[in-house]
């Protein structure tokens, strides 16, 4: 059966066009809706520590006050990540997990909150962008994030993705250059996953880069919201991209820590990682 929000690669461009628009209206939702001044989107690894757990751990986000869910696919090179996550991944696929396990997680999650799936190229291609994103819309999931795609190499993936219904999400950098980010900017579905840092994913005491100035740049681009993520991990930064002009923050290697250290010490992880998600909500309402 055919879902409403998907389309055929053949269909008339009418109906391309109501399948691009349903992924996107999803997380335009979640952004204008958000309970704080930014829209909160709590990561999680799918599979880690089991799949059953991810599926309760993404309920315990949205019951303490997560907006959207960035979901993970477990990868065994996955270059944009740091330790924390990195462990995570190697961790779920050592336990079993599999990239269909973590698409059916994330259509129970979906149920939930609009997901947003992050998927090294590999898996994606060895399917075929066609099929991966037909899995995704038929499981509801919203978006895409494929931190390894650049640019120049996009256009299959983003021709699947619009017929499809799925928001391909772009990544930019501090070092990304007004020319590039013009360009990513005319093609960016969903919103704009704004890289804080250079390096990989982690947490971060402090920071180098002047983050109003890299939004106001990467707003002048964008018809999107424009989210930030990379080294946010407690309530005070998350305040601090809000007041910086973020309309989204992501948080990532502090929620997988704190699973990790519930796993380890026999306490409920999604309890665990709930109250760090309340935390940060409670820091972007005040």
């Amino acid at each position: 059966m055919t879902r409403s929000n998907e389309a055929r690669p053949d269909a008339a461009p009418a109906e391309r066009a109501r399948a691009m628009e349903t992924g996107n209206a999803r997380i335009a939702a979640a952004f204008a809706g958000a309970r704080g001044r930014a829209a909160l989107m709590p990561y999680l690894m799918g599979g880690f520590p089991d799949v059953e757990a991810s599926v309760r751990i993404a309920t315990a986000y949205a019951e303490s006050g997560a907006d959207l869910v960035e979901l993970g696919v477990p990868f065994s090179d996955p270059l944009a990540d740091g330790p924390v996550i990195h462990a995570a991944g190697t961790e779920a696929l050592r336990a079993g997990a599999t990239l269909h396990q973590v698409l059916d997680a994330g259509r129970r999650i979906a149920e939930l909150l609009p997901v947003v799936l992050m998927c090294y190229a590999n898996p994606l291609y060895a399917r075929g962008p066609e099929r991966f994103a037909a899995e995704l819309a038929e499981r509801g999931i919203s978006g895409l994030i494929v931190p390894d795609l650049p640019l120049e190499e996009s256009a299959d993936v983003l021709a699947a993705c619009d017929a499809h219904g799925i928001a391909l999400v772009p990544l930019v950098a501090p070092t990304t250059p007004d020319a590039r980010l013009s360009e990513i900017g005319q093609k960016a579905r969903g919103f704009v996953y704004t890289v804080s840092v250079t390096g990989t994913t982690g947490e971060r005491a402090a920071r180098t880069t002047d983050m109003s100035a890299l939004l106001a740049r990467v707003k002048r681009h964008s018809t999107v919201p424009v989210a930030l993520g990379f080294g946010i991990s407690d309530g005070d930064q998350a305040a601090a991209a809000a007041d910086a002009g973020a309309d989204g923050v992501i948080v990532g290697s502090r929620l997988v820590r704190a699973v990790a250290e519930a796993a380890d010490q026999g306490a409920d992880p999604a309890s665990q990682a709930g109250s760090v998600v309340a935390e940060l909500a409670a820091a972007l309402v005040r």
